[in-house]
């Protein structure tokens, strides 16, 4: 049986499901970002149980398809951006479309009536998270960071960002630096 949940999108997420599974009682065979799959029927009070625990760190037990293909949708999405070690060569439409079995005009659809956003701006914004975590964190320049995420130039890249987050990659590097600096002087 695979259960599916909403907001895990972490391995932080993932171990404390994981957890919470053992203090019902039941069994799983394999914990991934948004679904676990258990090896026995779960009972109503172990639904009732685990979806209680659940919302206690934020997470949500999902019941109604639409909203379980969401969470799909966006899983995937997650993954292909910040769990991969690099993005696939297909366009995204055609990776996600494969990757969970649907047509994409109908994932599309349904993705951004409930979301209120499209597909492709929810990836854009991954992405730009992406390019943070790896401006600050990571060996590699715009340039490389421009490659490794498939834009088409720096330019390019820059244009997003600054469209998202109001700043440029530099100035938002340098902010963040100059934070840090700040905070060893304490």
């Amino acid at each position: 049986m695979i259960l599916y949940i909403k907001y895990m999108v972490s391995l932080r997420c993932k171990m404390m499901v994981e957890q919470e599974l053992k203090n019902i009682g039941l069994h799983y065979v394999v914990v991934e970002l948004g679904s676990v799959e258990i090896l026995e029927d779960i009972t109503l009070e172990q639904r009732e149980a685990l979806k209680r625990n659940l919302l206690k760190s934020g997470l949500e037990l999902l019941d109604d398809k639409r909203s379980i293909l969401i969470e799909k949708i966006k899983n995937v999405i997650v993954e292909m951006i910040h769990y991969q070690d690099e993005l696939p060569k297909t366009n995204y439409s055609d990776y996600i479309a494969e990757k969970l079995g649907y047509d994409y005009t109908y994932i599309s659809n349904i993705f951004s009536e409930v979301k209120g956003i499209n597909i492709q701006q929810f990836i854009i914004h991954h992405k730009i998270e992406k390019v943070k975590e790896l401006l600050l964190y990571g060996d590699l320049n715009l340039t490389e960071i421009s490659y490794k995420l498939h834009y088409s130039s720096v330019a390019h890249l820059s244009n997003q960002f600054k469209k998202v987050t109001g700043l440029t990659p530099t100035f938002y590097k340098k902010l963040r630096r100059k934070r840090d600096d700040n905070l060893e002087n304490i």
